[in-house]
């Protein structure tokens, strides 16, 4: 029997380019596949970036490591992709990214990979490219970047987030590695937080917010975290507003985040800073 030679491969160094240009056909979609290639990943961890072509031309990614991220894929490239990962993986940590990409996804490894741990069906893309300040929208002083020396004041906010979103926490026994993450995003300046004194006079941490992905002018926040304290009492706005302005000076222009559609308060907070919703995610948990 003749066999065809799969579309599906690698990707080099030298599709860099190629596939940056892939990306940016919807950035605010496609940042954190174009953020880990702008770090490198195609010389560090080649087999982490398939590329599927037609003929010649690069047309879609999958990001296959942990994580399962879709780029711009097609019905026929996801179709290839799965043959890939059904021959070359076991289950991942999740998969995410648009939902009209992981949904299809999803249906042809489910009967491979088994059940979802959980679905979250509808989570609404959220960009916008507009100064808070500009809108009227006030600022609060107090956020500001982390420092280094302020990881383990970081960790207890960042270790709650964690556990509150994904449904377990980010350690067993030691907490040194997570430690360790934390202390490496604080270096890249990419956590801010806001810190107030608790009522035994110790410092704590009352907000926090982390630059998960940045590439191509685009900026995408995640573990947006407010103390449960403080919640319901006008806090969430004027701190969310200030980490998207001093990242929209710092970093980039345009920032998008994604967000349960159930969590209605976060969806009311976002637009009052000024986010539109602009497509919708999907994230399968295994």
């Amino acid at each position: 029997m003749l066999r065809t030679r799969s579309a599906i491969r690698p990707l080099q160094p030298a599709d860099r380019e190629a596939a940056l240009e892939v990306c940016a056909r919807d950035i605010a979609s496609n940042v954190f596949v174009a953020s880990r290639i702008l770090e490198g990943v195609l010389e560090t961890q080649p087999q982490s970036l398939l590329a599927h072509r037609s003929g010649r031309e690069l047309d879609s990614l999958l990001w296959a490591n942990a994580n399962v991220v879709p780029v711009e894929t097609t019905s026929l490239s996801r179709g290839e992709f799965v043959d890939r990962l059904r021959r070359g993986r076991r289950r991942c940590a999740s998969i995410l990214g648009p939902r009209d990409q992981v949904e299809p996804m999803w249906s042809l490894v489910e009967p491979l990979w088994g059940d979802a741990r959980e679905i979250r069906g509808s989570q609404p893309l959220c960009v916008t490219s507009t100064p808070p300040s500009t809108l009227g929208v006030p600022l609060d002083p107090r956020v500001r970047r982390a420092r280094v020396e302020e990881a383990d004041l970081v960790l207890p906010a960042a270790e709650h987030m964690f556990t509150h979103e994904i449904g377990y926490p980010p350690y067993t026994g030691s907490s040194r590695a997570y430690l360790g993450s934390i202390a490496a995003m604080i270096r890249r300046g990419h956590t801010y937080i806001a810190t107030d004194t608790a009522p035994d006079g110790s410092e704590r941490v009352i907000f926090k917010t982390d630059i998960g992905s940045a590439a191509l002018g685009c900026v995408q926040v995640q573990g947006v975290w407010l103390a449960p304290d403080l919640r319901g009492r006008g806090y969430a706005v004027p701190l969310i507003a200030a980490a998207v302005e001093q990242i929209m000076c710092d970093v980039g222009q345009l920032v998008t985040l994604y967000v349960n559609d159930f969590n209605t308060a976060a969806r009311a907070a976002y637009r009052r800073v000024g986010f539109v919703e602009a497509g919708e995610f999907m994230t399968v948990l295994l």
